[in-house]
């Protein structure tokens, strides 16, 4: 059975995720490394707050973007008539299923961008970029977890609270106000428990009540 069509997919979704907008948007613009300041994560609410609106406005998109197009390869992908796995058949195997594929697109960017082979590793939280990915899945999902992130900012004015819940509520609303499949289900988990687990610093502070709010100077 030929495999190529899989690899491709893992390989590819790895690499675009793996683009390190939020190093490249403000390295271009002022010639700075975002790991050297702020919080030193190479993630656009760092960019925003060390270089400005406009440069963290543009990392984000990149970052939403390059999440959307890994799924949107990997739905691609699995359409072509060389993929060699068989969709909807009780009798395949567990990892015969076209959507396990997909959504596993979604998390290997996530992973990319998390650790970026271009930045030895060290890359940013995942946020955007699950974001854009969730988005291509099923866009009612993301457009509720928007909301328990505004709602989370609103109250508290801290962003990475509002990261994590809203990232913690996304696998519940696949499930019961979207009726994913059980592949969606389970890999919006492993993202979601990616995400939070990337923020353990920020968990950390927040458990110390050290974390800053938007619009809080250091």
């Amino acid at each position: 059975m030929n495999f190529a069509l899989p690899a491709t997919l893992v390989v590819a979704t790895y690499l675009i995720g793996s683009l390190p907008f939020s190093f490249l948007v403000p390295f271009f613009m002022t010639g700075k490394d975002i790991r050297q300041h702020g919080s030193r994560n190479v993630g656009a609410t760092n960019v925003a707050r060390t270089f400005g609106k406009l440069p963290g406005i543009i990392a984000l998109l990149l970052d939403i973007a390059k999440g959307w197009g890994a799924v949107w390869l990997g739905q691609w992908l699995v359409s072509l008539p060389g993929w060699p796995l068989i969709a909807h058949n009780p009798a395949a195997p567990f990892y015969d299923s076209r959507d396990l594929w997909i959504s596993l697109g979604a998390l290997i960017a996530m992973l990319g961008h998390m650790f970026p082979v271009w930045l030895r590793f060290h890359g940013g939280k995942g946020v955007a970029t699950a974001a854009g990915a969730f988005l291509a899945l099923d866009p009612k999902v993301v457009l509720a977890g928007m909301i328990i992130f505004a709602i989370v900012i609103l109250i508290t004015r801290i962003v990475s609270l509002a990261s994590i819940l809203s990232a913690a509520s996304i696998p519940l609303f696949f499930q019961f106000l979207a009726g994913a499949s059980f592949w969606r289900v389970v890999i919006s988990i492993l993202i979601s428990i990616s995400i939070i687990a990337k923020h353990h610093s920020n968990i950390r502070r927040l458990v110390h009540g050290e974390e800053r709010r938007m619009g809080e100077r250091k």
